[in-house]
């Protein structure tokens, strides 16, 4: 049933080719770990990417069930996390994706440094790279004020204070992630946007220019 479901649409959409195109593709010998050990390092920007999008598909989970106002919000994580099946570890996997994607990202960086990797023709790679990192923290830090709780508001704060230190622009910075004068219910509403809509589609956008650009240039060789 599902081969002639596939080949209904095959024959309106002639999709084979294009996931053929990907599956074909060769990997480069210097780059398979069934070959050299030290291909491993080469395994970190796919594992960055693989949790990326478990990052995607369990946030994807919690906003069904979060309530992004400063009445409901804490209500909301504590309930998901206690009364809803297979929650907590929903929001387990979340909350320490959110660590581990960073270390592997900068994991990933490190290799593409030590190996030259970010040199010609690939320096428009590396500057896209670094902007995806950068949407990880942004990431992070947005995300951290959801729970609503003490340590997530006091830390914000922190956060607050650091940005608007940054000279000329800091208390732009801050006035446009705070909403207000304190950090409350407009904070709150700010942060869940940018965290759910706008980072991460930015993120996606990025993510794309990344791997078009890997598939054209290809991957780098050891130094």
């Amino acid at each position: 049933m599902l081969k002639n479901v596939y080949n209904w649409i095959d024959e309106r959409l002639d999709i084979t080719p294009l996931w053929r195109d990907v599956a074909d593709h060769e990997v480069p010998e210097h780059v398979n770990p069934a070959h050299h050990f030290s291909a491993f390092v080469y395994c970190f920007g796919g594992l960055t990417f693989f949790i990326t999008v478990i990052q995607i598909l369990s946030g994807m989970f919690l906003t069904m069930y979060f309530v992004p106002d400063i009445l409901n919000a804490y209500k909301s994580v504590d309930y998901l996390q206690h009364k809803v099946a297979f929650g907590g570890i929903v929001r387990g996997m979340h909350h320490w994706g959110a660590s581990l994607v960073l270390v592997m990202m900068f994991l990933h960086t490190l290799r593409v440094f030590f190996t030259g990797s970010y040199k010609a023709p690939r320096e428009m790679n590396w500057v896209v790279g670094m902007l995806i990192f950068f949407i990880m923290l942004g990431l992070g830090f947005t995300g951290y004020l959801l729970p609503w709780d003490n340590k997530a508001y006091f830390a914000t704060k922190v956060g607050m204070q650091i940005a608007d230190a940054v000279p000329y622009v800091g208390p732009y910075i801050k006035q446009l992630l705070q909403g207000g004068d304190i950090i409350g219910a407009e904070t709150l509403t700010r942060f869940f946007a940018i965290h759910v809509f706008f980072l991460p589609g930015a993120l996606l956008a990025l993510l794309g220019a990344h791997f078009i650009m890997i598939r054209r240039q290809g991957i780098s060789g050891p130094l």
